[in-house]
């Protein structure tokens, strides 16, 4: 071997990024094998990594293989190192296993793997001589780690969520300050522990805060980063995509390419509106708007975006605004504000709490928000005894005393699917403030049946989660609010007086 073969064999060795881009061999989509490379992104995650880093992406950018390439990486040239990779199911487990980990060893230089055998190489792991070693499951509880990745955090929130609990409360505790955590994901709506820590990351980031050893950085890498989401030629620009091309160019400052443009419409032809922000989001915004799976309410939501419901809305004064109220379980209280405008139900407001008895929430309607009030519609639980009032009063006594008047008391609907048609039929009449409805307008998107992991299909019984308040409020909406009258079952024909 010459010298200078000799020297830079070193050199690569010597350097973790240049064994990234040299060492490491993978399949690519077409089944052919290849010298891995990091690509764009792959690069600015690699020299831009912080000790814990949340990654919200779009779709086939690779960030699951440089990932487990580093982490491989660490493990062969570190003695005595420990990482873990959790992934959301075990068929994606057993996959990263064979054909990212081991497939990589498998294929480095006879060399190093003579100079860094697999002392163990069994189901999911990887053990060397070096004391080092690389495994793959859904959990990681157990083991104490210096490097955990885990894969497709929001898919995991969304559809399991007490396996969510055990990452956060188990393999989570694994990692000490000073050691490296990467969890990335497709968005899978504005929810759960993926979506808060992305927004808490993000608020960090946009903010200039000096993050600690403890602090999440925010990623993210949207579709048009990639230079292979590109198609030459003449494409019929649809009028509603030609919209958000625009806001994207006004907004956000992104200004795509004709061929950008191009591939973008072919995609959302095939995926449709509800998956494309999820899966190839331009901005973490569109990612997190996407209608998860089982949504009970997406695609009236998906339209409400399309017809350009959700938006600034104004006020109107000397319009009664008429409030809608959900009663929660866990003492939890959502309240909708609405005004009837023509033929548009305008909701301007919404809020929502914990904690707090039904005056609490009179206060704010009557001092802090101050509106012109028309009625007031509340579940048919508000005829309950309130046993925290010693004069035996119903809920709706103690609300009237407060102040709040006209109560109308909103019938029960047995069938929780009647409810549930009759705000599908109320949607399409409806309009929401953006920033002051947020929340609420997250409950919609977020309100979905709940997921058998076993059978692995959506039953026909909702999901009861914090977004089951905000519905069950707009659902109040719509089963009683008749804008001739004011009172009556309002239902299907809300928007049609």
């Amino acid at each position: 071997m010459k010298a200078d073969t000799r020297e830079s064999i070193k050199s690569i060795l010597a350097s973790p990024w240049k064994r990234l881009n040299n060492l490491y061999w993978q399949v690519d989509k077409n089944g052919n094998k290849f010298k891995f490379k990091p690509n764009s992104v792959q690069t600015r995650l690699y020299k831009m990594m912080w000790y814990l880093n949340i990654i919200l992406k779009a779709r086939q950018e690779g960030m699951t293989t440089i990932i487990q390439m580093f982490l491989l990486d660490r493990c062969l040239f570190n003695s005595n190192t420990r990482a873990g990779v959790i992934a959301h199911n075990r068929e994606d487990a057993e996959n990263f296993f064979k054909h990212k980990i081991k497939f990589a060893y498998d294929n480095l230089p006879e060399a190093i793997r003579a100079a860094i055998p697999a002392k163990t190489e069994r189901a999911g792991e990887l053990a060397f001589a070096n004391g080092s070693s690389i495994r793959v499951g859904t959990s990681m509880r157990s083991d104490t780690l210096q490097y955990l990745h885990i894969s497709e955090f929001g898919k995991i929130c969304a559809k399991y969520p007490d396996k969510a609990l055990e990452i956060i409360s188990g393999s989570l505790n694994t990692i000490i300050p000073g050691q490296f955590v990467f969890i990335e994901s497709t968005a899978e709506g504005a929810h759960g522990k993926f979506y808060e820590m992305c927004k808490i990351a993000e608020k960090k980031l946009m903010g200039g805060v000096d993050l600690t050893i403890m602090d999440y950085k925010f990623f993210f890498f949207a579709w048009w980063e990639l230079k292979d989401y590109v198609l030459k030629g003449q494409v019929d620009v649809p009028a509603e995509l030609a919209v958000y091309f625009e806001e994207l160019a006004e907004e956000s400052g992104i200004e795509l390419t004709r061929e950008q443009k191009n591939w973008y419409i072919k995609k959302h032809e095939e995926q449709g509106d509800m998956l494309m922000p999820r899966e190839y989001p331009s901005t973490p915004e569109d990612a997190f708007r996407a209608i998860i799976e089982g949504a009970i309410f997406g695609k009236q939501m998906r339209n409400a975006y399309k017809e350009r419901r959700i938006l600034d809305i104004p006020i109107i004064e000397g319009i009664p605004v008429n409030t809608f109220w959900d009663l929660g379980r866990n003492d939890q209280m959502s309240i909708w504000f609405h005004q009837r405008i023509g033929m548009e139900n305008r909701f301007i407001d919404y809020i929502s709490g914990t904690g707090e008895n039904i005056q609490h929430y009179i206060k704010i309607l009557m001092n802090e928000k101050n509106y012109l009030y028309g009625k007031h519609y509340l579940p048919h639980d508000v005829e309950v005894i309130d046993l925290t009032q010693a004069e035996n009063l119903t809920r709706k006594q103690v609300a009237e005393r407060a102040g709040l008047r006209p109560i109308v008391t909103v019938e029960r609907i047995a069938d929780k699917a009647e409810a549930i048609e009759l705000g599908r039929n109320a949607l399409p009449s409806c309009f929401f403030d953006k920033r002051r409805c947020e929340e609420g307008i997250r409950g919609l998107e977020n309100y979905r049946y709940e997921y058998d992991d076993k059978i692995e299909q959506f039953k026909k019984e909702p999901f009861h989660n914090w977004a089951s308040n905000p519905a069950d409020a707009f659902m109040q909406f719509a089963q009683s609010f008749n804008p001739k009258t004011g009172t009556g079952k309002g239902g299907g024909h809300v928007g049609m007086y």
